[in-house]
């Protein structure tokens, strides 16, 4: 057996796990900002669970889970406008400079 017992090599002709995860953040930038939103919304909530008051434990994580959807449905929705935006606004005024 190797010494490198543990880690996976893709096969060739593959992209290893990092370049994939680049070249899918190059194609729609906007994934890994709702999941950073995501973590970073979670993560402070986790933080307040301290200070919540008088607030029922259940309260407090539903309103985290809810904050944190809002994060990701956020940048999913910011995508979906950039991406028509992309699409037919700019190919129509590119179409239009052509003729």
């Amino acid at each position: 057996m190797s010494g490198n017992k543990g880690w996976w090599v893709p096969p060739e002709g593959e992209d290893s796990v990092s370049e994939k995860f680049l070249r899918k953040t190059r194609e729609s930038p906007l994934v890994p900002i709702g999941l950073g939103g995501c973590l970073v919304v979670a993560a402070y909530r986790i933080y307040r669970l301290k200070a919540r008051g008088s607030t029922k434990m259940s309260i407090h994580l539903i309103h985290t889970r809810v904050a944190a959807q809002a994060c990701a449905v956020g940048a999913i929705m910011l995508g979906a406008v950039y991406t028509m935006y992309r699409d037919y606004i700019k190919r129509t005024a590119q179409d239009a400079g052509e003729k």
